[in-house]
């Protein structure tokens, strides 16, 4: 499925889908270039998951915890920092993406040979001359 949003507001039609795949699916990974939009999109979809904790990029740490009110944990990875595998290995990232708590993954294509073999992708396209974005939602089966 594909949206075309033109304000930060249409994106909740974005998230309310996502949130119906919540129950079939715990990985979902956010790719776009530099600026797209992927936080803005995962700080607005933790929101609708009632997540209390500030939603930010872990660009540095790597990886952010949240809690819904419901104790169920979210965890929020960048991989834009990562320079080879082993770094996704020291982090025992097997232990997140199989855990079966929702997982947010920006920059998935530096570990995507490490991504489970059934995710949601989230693909986040921009328009130089716009704040205009297509956000395209897909099932991926290995």
């Amino acid at each position: 499925m594909q949206f075309e949003i033109n304000k930060i507001e249409e994106l909740e039609a974005v998230v309310s889908e996502m949130l119906l795949l919540t129950s079939q699916y715990r990985i979902f990974t956010f790719y776009g270039s530099m600026g797209a939009g992927k936080t803005t999109l995962i700080k607005r979809f933790c929101r609708r998951l009632k997540v209390t904790d500030e939603v930010n990029s872990p660009t540095f740490s790597i990886i952010n915890e949240y809690v819904t009110p419901e104790n169920e944990q979210i965890f929020h990875f960048d991989f834009y920092r990562i320079n080879k595998l082993e770094e996704a290995f020291d982090i025992g990232y097997e232990n997140y993406f199989y855990s079966g708590n929702l997982c947010l993954i920006e920059w998935p294509e530096k570990i995507e040979q490490l991504l489970p073999e059934t995710f949601v992708k989230v693909n986040i396209e921009t328009e130089s001359s716009s704040e205009k974005r297509i956000i395209s939602i897909e099932i991926v089966n290995h």
